[in-house]
């Protein structure tokens, strides 16, 4: 535990991923990597027929990447696959055939906000606050930009990124389509969470399935897209500019 985990159970017809880190679920590659697997490993069980994607903890749900590994890179090499990690992730989201509900139960941070961003279906308490944070460090949300542009729109990423200190509250990211539902207590949104995955997991799996390829529609090039953005950010990583910055906000 004291390095993070990622399990998966099911109950139902319904699998449930859950993440965690004791860095406020700030994720190192080698968890990002697992949550791929993990979430393309319920979608090729067959018994699952609707994905739960949660972190444990009740005050972040992803405060974004690991910045110890982040201050750690020294090349483009090691940039590219350190910023791949959320990208594998999104695009493990992209890729299933089935519907992934996603529940928000504290704050998302950078690669936070393009995780709750790819979910089919998004849960939220009013503790749930959005923040774009990279710019803010000298980099910027490269990777997660799609995804989050997808939900919200090129204007509200566009705030989300450029305004980088600020906190968009629950409701805000609500009305900018991020999340679906925002609730006053975790108790009160995992009601309404088993209620959907229910009533999923007794669905059409073959419309369920023709739905999300519907939804998902225009982003089959992604892997490229998302490699191509992970290596923007491998390179700004290694300026004098970007490390010191990051020194001084860890430092906080």
């Amino acid at each position: 535990m004291t390095q993070g985990n990622v399990t998966l159970s099911i109950n139902n017809h319904i699998g449930t991923i859950e993440f965690y880190h004791p860095a406020s679920n700030s994720l190192p590659g080698a968890i990002l990597d697992k949550l791929a697997n993990t979430i393309a490993e319920a979608d090729n069980n067959s018994d699952v027929r609707v994905i739960v994607v949660r972190s444990a903890g009740d005050r972040a749900f992803c405060a974004g990447a690991s910045f110890d590994e982040l201050l750690a890179i020294d090349n483009t090499d090691d940039g590219l696959t350190f910023f791949s990690g959320f990208a594998k992730v999104i695009n493990a989201m992209r890729k299933t055939s089935k519907l992934i509900i996603g529940r928000v139960q504290g704050k998302a941070v950078g690669g936070g906000v393009g995780v709750a961003s790819s979910f089919d279906y998004c849960f939220a308490t009013k503790h749930a606050a959005v923040k774009l944070s990279e710019l803010a460090v000298g980099i910027g949300p490269f990777v997660v930009g799609p995804a989050v542009e997808r939900k919200a729109g090129l204007s509200a990423m566009s705030a989300l990124a450029i305004n980088a200190t600020e906190w968009k509250d629950a409701n805000w990211a609500r009305e900018k389509g991020i999340y679906n539902d925002v609730f006053d207590t975790a108790e009160e949104m995992d009601n309404h969470i088993e209620q959907l995955a229910e009533k999923l997991a007794n669905s059409n799996p073959e419309a369920m399935m023709e739905l999300k390829r519907i939804f998902w529609h225009g982003t089959e090039h992604w892997d490229d897209l998302l490699a191509e953005r992970a290596a923007i950010s491998g390179k700004l990583v290694l300026s004098d500019f970007t490390k010191n910055a990051i020194k001084q906000f860890k430092a906080k």
